[in-house]
């Protein structure tokens, strides 16, 4: 079965820093896309940063300067440093990973989320 675990989220200051990880877990073939997105009470879930297999990042505007995504290819882990945080920052950031399983399935798996606070 296959897991993302994500850590590293807490209460900051604005212009305060945070770098988040998530960890898999359990049997998999191959990890396309990761990424990191986030949800505040009442809006869509958003795309905040991806990586793909191949090194290419994706950002969005909001976070463009701020927000650095990086992987660890080996671990099987991807992480955001997130930099200069303004209280609009304040959301859940989840974890997802596309990826092919031990059933040989492609599929989008997510992490449970971790809280993300950004006020004085």
């Amino acid at each position: 079965q296959v897991q993302l675990v994500e850590s590293g989220g807490g209460l900051v200051q604005p212009g305060g820093s945070l770098r988040l990880s998530c960890a898999t877990s359990g049997i998999i073939f191959s990890i396309y896309d990761m990424g990191w997105f986030r949800q505040t009470p009442g809006k869509q879930r958003e795309l905040v940063a991806a990586i793909t297999s191949g090194g290419s990042t994706n950002y969005a505007d909001s976070v463009k300067g701020r927000f650095t995504i990086s992987r660890d290819y080996a671990k099987n882990t991807v992480y955001l440093q997130m930099n200069s945080l303004k209280p609009e920052d304040t959301a859940v950031y989840y974890c997802n990973a596309d990826l092919i399983n031990s059933g040989g399935y492609r599929y989008d798996y997510w992490g449970q989320g971790t809280q993300v606070t950004v006020s004085s």
